[in-house]
């Protein structure tokens, strides 16, 4: 595990089924025949280390963090932006409604733990039911 391994907008790299350590290669396969790719192409090392993601092209958030010169959004003087709005659009199968949660975090914790927490807590976003007045019960 490296910094490398969370994404400067907060998502946890490490948890996706096409990060280089994931075991998933059903997914991978997949992702790879629809993207007319190789499973090795579409595998990725972390936003950080490959600048970007490998399934998308031009991501705003990490052109911004680069231009201020910081490695995660929670270092920035306008944290949280724009950028880092959550969406109804998807929240059930991606986990870009956690990047304020998770950026809070890897603040509180530090990259290293964060990383650490994030692998026991793996794929808990999906899980769990909330309750008005006490947070989600998972």
């Amino acid at each position: 595990m490296n910094r490398s391994d969370i994404a400067p907008c907060g998502i946890d790299c490490i948890n996706c089924e096409l990060h280089q350590s994931s075991t998933r290669i059903d997914i991978q396969q997949m992702v790879a025949a629809n993207m007319n790719k190789t499973v090795e192409e579409i595998k990725c090392k972390g936003c950080l280390d490959q600048n970007g993601c490998v399934i998308h092209e031009g991501c705003k958030t990490l052109e911004c963090v680069q231009t201020k010169g910081v490695d995660y959004c929670f270092e920035c003087s306008d944290f949280p932006c724009n950028y880092l709005i959550p969406a109804q659009d998807m929240a059930d199968r991606l986990p870009h409604n956690m990047k304020v949660y998770n950026l809070c975090r890897i603040k509180q914790l530090g990259p290293e733990k964060f990383l650490q927490e994030a692998l026991e807590n793996r794929k808990r976003y999906f899980t769990g039911k909330m309750v008005l007045g006490s947070g989600p019960q998972i």
